[in-house]
């Protein structure tokens, strides 16, 4: 396996991400959309999440493929980012059709950022039109680090961001991650500079430093963040996506797989405080040539890649005017 050319999750083909940023008020919303619906479950494993229409995700549940996925700043006013993404494809007319109606299925998680700085004193809520100006920008192409969801989240230590990974099967098989990480953990080991997910690296893509030589690690926990805002504002969202053919029970299998990525690069991981979620999908466009072993290693590259995800998205992170906490190149100047 060997990361796609752009290094994203848009390396799955079909796959557009869109960000809509406002520094201003240190906060975003970032949209993930095909060119078709997408079939799609999640795990939700944190004790703490925010989000709109994952019980619709369950394999039980009746319907099988969504239009959009959602990752917001804003805690519970951030999921009013899924409204405006829902706006936009009715306009178009996207979405699951009943008789004349038409009703786009939009699911979306939250993190918490209402304490990282900013003008939070807004008198009508700006994450409609975040979701809607991060879907009608919504690319191939798009900028990780502190932009859209992952404006305004921080890790235990310093700032964290939105990040993305991917990976490419001999066979064609692509998976990618795309993630906002804000969790209660750390992402380095102490001394602010390894990353836990170091052994994952490619190609230097957060600054070849390798693992930390030190031993012992982990028995220890130091946090900024909390001495900084409170202990509950946290949480790792993501989605990771495949073109391999997969149902509504492989997906959220492959999720459920994808949370090892979260727990190999922040320490610690699925807290209490922490809202930690994977969406997972499929474009449904590759069939599985062994499908019980193929499925296995399409859950093994989502949690790679979701570790490489998180450590690009804080390594990304760039300073900003009255930031609550540094960012990893601050820090390591």
């Amino acid at each position: 396996m060997t990361p796609g050319k752009r290094n994203l999750i848009t390396d799955v083909p079909g796959i557009l991400v869109g960000n809509a940023t406002d520094q201003t008020l240190k906060s975003g919303s970032t949209v993930l959309v095909s060119d078709k619906p997408m079939t799609t479950s999640v795990s939700v494993m944190g004790g703490a999440p925010g989000t709109r229409e994952t019980d619709l995700l369950a394999p039980d549940k009746s319907v099988a493929q969504v239009d959009a996925l959602v990752l917001s700043g804003g805690s519970a006013y951030g999921l009013d980012a899924c409204s405006g993404v829902a706006d936009a494809l009715r306009a178009s007319g996207r979405g699951f059709k009943i008789g004349p109606a038409i009703i786009p299925i939009v699911p979306g998680a939250i993190i918490f950022d209402l304490l990282s700085g900013g003008d939070k004193a807004w008198e009508e809520n700006p994450y409609r039109a975040l979701g809607r100006a991060a879907y009608d920008s919504a690319e191939e192409a798009f900028a990780l680090g502190s932009v859209g969801a992952g404006t305004g989240a921080m890790t235990a230590m310093m700032k964290g961001g939105l990040g993305s990974a991917s990976l490419e099967f001999p066979d064609g098989t692509v998976v990618g991650a795309l993630v906002a990480a804000n969790p209660m953990g750390a992402v380095t080991t102490p001394g602010d500079r390894h990353f836990w997910a170091a052994p994952y690296e490619i190609d230097g893509e957060y600054g070849r430093l390798g693992p930390d030589p030190a031993a012992g690690l982990g028995t220890a926990f130091e946090s900024r963040k909390s001495t900084a805002m409170l202990e509950r504002a946290n949480t790792t969202i993501a989605i990771v996506a495949t073109n391999a053919i997969l149902s509504k029970a492989q997906c959220q299998r492959v999720a459920t797989m994808a949370h090892d990525g979260i727990a190999r690069a922040c320490v610690p991981a699925h807290s209490p405080g922490d809202g930690d979620l994977v969406f997972a999908v499929s474009t449904d466009a590759k069939p599985m040539t062994h499908p019980e072993r193929d499925l296995a290693m399409i859950g093994h590259a989502a949690a790679v890649c979701l570790s490489r995800a998180i450590a690009r998205g804080v390594y990304l992170a760039h300073p900003e005017p009255d930031d609550l906490l540094p960012t990893w190149s601050q820090l390591n100047a």
